[in-house]
């Protein structure tokens, strides 16, 4: 295993030509799918609607990755100016809009995600009050979630739901600036509060002493005590699954933008140690940290990507050289610019590699990611999404 050497970013050149690359993806993907959905991750190596649930027409706007997809859209628009990809983007509003409205597949801590790159963004870019109404609604059904005496917000499924009651996940942390927002927002404080107490949790029991996260933990749901951590989609237990890592490297550092709150600074910077100090020679992390050069294990350039956006959310010379040198490995061997048969943006990604789904594919956070990595790069005065 190798810790990243300092070495600057990728140079203007390398990055504009893929910011180009992903772009010409991009608009060819808004001809394919227009307002509807792609799956959350490619078949062999392309993108088909996502199958609609329930009799539902495919492409319909249900799970939890959806709005990466509207998300690139404002991306792209960011990145050139052209009015088609607010056209494009703005389309997806009413969508949004209605699933928190019917209540449709909302029961799950993702609102955060699904929200914030939907809604928040559109509401801030174009002061559409569509946007803002679904954003807030969806941060006070988030309210709902909320599982006291622990102060988690619980992850998955009906809240009575025994095997899910008391748990929560690392992904969560990128799913609090929804209610951060929605404080500022509305300027009620319940939001804010609800979210720093959910970190706080995070902080003390996902983070474990030796700087490796969890992915799933649980609370006791009637003392709030804490009980014990698990994984769902890492090689076990103990391990450090990659993706896990890497959104607590972004996660803890924008909850400490929201808050100020030191420790959140250190999680992020502990976190962010450890993810590289466990990379291979290229950079570009295998599924499991467990993994190193030799373990013939996956890739998951979808963490990298991740990672990348967190580094530079951190800032300083040495986490943003690290994320220069994992953005010009994405760049030369992951991206799809030779690779036209492709309608992702990044190969060689994981979603779940113990239960097999979409292992060694495209993945829609991963683009999206990618392309906020390359946003980040190529755009200084970018204005942050989350």
């Amino acid at each position: 295993m190798t810790a990243i050497d300092v070495r600057p970013a990728p140079d203007a050149d390398a990055t504009e030509r893929a910011v180009a690359a992903a772009l010409r993806v991009v608009d060819a993907n808004i001809a394919e799918f227009g307002d509807r959905y792609p799956g959350d991750t490619t078949v062999h190596n392309r993108y088909h609607l996502r199958p609609g649930p329930d009799g539902l027409p495919d492409g319909t706007n249900t799970g939890w990755t959806t709005s990466f997809w509207p998300g690139m859209l404002w991306l792209a628009l960011e990145l050139t100016g052209d009015e088609r990809y607010l056209r494009a983007a703005t389309a997806h509003v009413p969508g949004f809009a209605d699933r928190i409205s019917t209540q449709s597949d909302v029961e799950t801590h993702d609102l955060g995600f699904l929200y914030t790159l939907s809604c928040v963004v559109a509401w801030r870019r174009t002061g559409d009050p569509k946007a803002r109404r679904a954003a807030l609604a969806a941060a006070e059904h988030l309210l709902n979630r909320v599982l006291e005496p622990a102060g988690i917000i619980q992850a998955w499924g009906d809240m009575d739901d025994p095997d899910q009651r008391g748990r929560t996940i690392i992904d969560s942390l990128m799913n609090t600036p929804l209610l951060y927002w929605a404080g500022e927002t509305t300027g009620d404080p319940r939001y804010a509060a609800v979210a720093r107490g959910h970190v706080e949790q995070l902080r003390d029991h996902i983070l474990r002493a030796d700087d490796t996260t969890y992915h799933t933990f649980y609370w006791d749901p009637a003392t709030g005590e804490p009980l014990r951590g698990e994984t769902e989609q890492g090689s076990a237990d103990d391990s450090c699954w990659a993706r896990g890592q890497a959104w607590g490297i972004y996660g803890f550092a924008l909850n400490h933008r929201y808050t100020g709150d030191p420790s959140f600074l250190v999680a992020a910077r502990r976190c962010a140690d450890y993810f590289l100090a466990h990379l291979p020679a290229d950079r570009v992390a295998h599924w499991d940290l467990v993994f190193g050069d030799g373990s013939g294990q996956d890739r998951d350039s979808s963490a990298a990507a991740i990672a990348v956006c967190g580094l530079l959310e951190l800032g300083g010379d040495r986490y943003r050289a690290a994320a220069g040198a994992i953005l010009e490995s994405l760049i030369a061997r992951y991206s799809t610019a030779p690779h036209p048969e492709s309608n992702a943006l990044l190969l060689h990604g994981v979603y779940d590699k113990p239960k097999g789904i979409g292992v060694d594919e495209g993945t829609l956070w991963g683009d999206y990611f990618y392309l906020e990595a390359l946003t980040r790069i190529s755009r200084p005065g970018w204005t942050n999404h989350w």
